[in-house]
Order: C-alpha cells, then structure tokens, then sequence
C-alpha cells in the first residue's frame, strides 16, 4: 500500500507542476492531478521494476517510488496536456 500511495502522491504533485510550469499543457487544476496521478502510478510502477525498489516499505524504496511517480507525473501530464489542448484547437 506504501509504494502505491507514493506512487499517486509522486503523480499528483508532478502533474500540478507540469500544468504551471508549461502554460501550453495546463488541463486545469482537475485535469493536472488526474493525468499526473495516472502517469506517477504508470511510472512509478515501471521505474521501481527497472530500478529494484518495487514494492519496499523502507524509506529509500518509498522516496523512489515518490520521486519515480513525480518525474513520469510530470512527463505524461505535460505530453497529455500539449495532445489535448491542441486537439480543442
């Protein structure tokens, strides 16, 4: 459970600093913590395989998986978001 809620609140923190720091890929405040959590759960679980921190409980696994999910947050809230609102024109 530990890793996963990393992993979200990793997502959601990256997604919301996505949205402010590329004015182009803001999806609003709903939208930034949606994509940044979808992708800090997406990432953070590919991340933790990659790197052997899946899973842990101890504070080094956690803090990978935090900072696992915020990067790949950030990433995919920001790729979304440039998709998106060129989309809507």
């Amino acid at each position: 459970m530990g890793p996963f809620l990393a992993q979200l609140l990793g997502g959601i923190a990256g997604g919301a600093a996505g949205g402010k720091a590329v004015p182009a890929s803001n999806l609003g405040n709903v939208g930034n913590v949606v994509a940044g959590g979808i992708g800090g759960l997406a990432g953070g679980t590919l991340l933790g395989s990659l790197t052997g921190l899946a899973g842990g409980t101890d504070i080094a696994a956690l803090l990978g998986q935090l900072v696992g999910g915020g990067i790949t947050g950030l990433i995919v809230q920001v790729v979304a978001g440039i998709i998106i609102n060129k989309m809507r024109g």
